[in-house]
């Protein structure tokens, strides 16, 4: 791996890394559609090139053998494959509902049922300890993994309540 400070890449090709999002098709993957799933967050590949994009924008080539996929990613959906994963829940840009109310200084900001959306998942070695930035309305907070419900779509619970029990 290189220092990225100095315009180097980070990592380089053979090095082995983990995507920390899941990869959608950006209409760049050919036959599939546009948004399809392509490659799980946590999924590890081995960079095989690495290229730019509008000339600032490192991007890197990644063999996901299990998928068997190539898959351009760039350095911030990538850490190294041996430094430490926890899995999340939710991921970047999810939307959420609050299962408690949450104050800041006693002054409730976000109460049960308000909608969020997820700006970043905070890992740490201990799974019981995943924390996200989520954005309420008018608010910015960071909030333990335990107290969040995903949002259910409207056409997700028509489908549910139609099913057979």
């Amino acid at each position: 791996m290189q220092q990225t400070e100095d315009g180097y890449e980070r990592y380089d090709y053979g090095d082995p890394v983990r995507v920390i999002r899941n990869v959608r098709n950006d209409g760049t993957y050919p036959g599939l559609d546009v948004g399809a799933p392509l490659v799980r967050r946590g999924s590890v590949g081995y960079v095989v090139n690495v290229g730019t994009f509008l000339q600032d924008q490192v991007i890197y080539s990644v063999h996901f053998m299990e998928e068997q996929r190539l898959v351009g990613c760039r350095e911030e959906e990538l850490i190294p494959a041996d430094a430490p994963w926890t899995p999340s829940r939710f991921e970047f840009r999810d939307k959420v509902l609050s299962l408690i109310n949450l104050a800041v200084d006693g002054e409730i900001v976000a109460r049960v049922g308000d909608e969020g959306e997820i700006l970043k998942v905070l890992r740490h070695d201990d799974p019981a300890q995943v924390q996200y930035h989520v954005r309420f309305p008018g608010r910015t907070l960071q909030v333990p993994e335990n107290v969040l419900s995903p949002l259910e779509r409207e056409e997700e619970a028509d489908e549910s309540i139609d099913q057979p029990a």
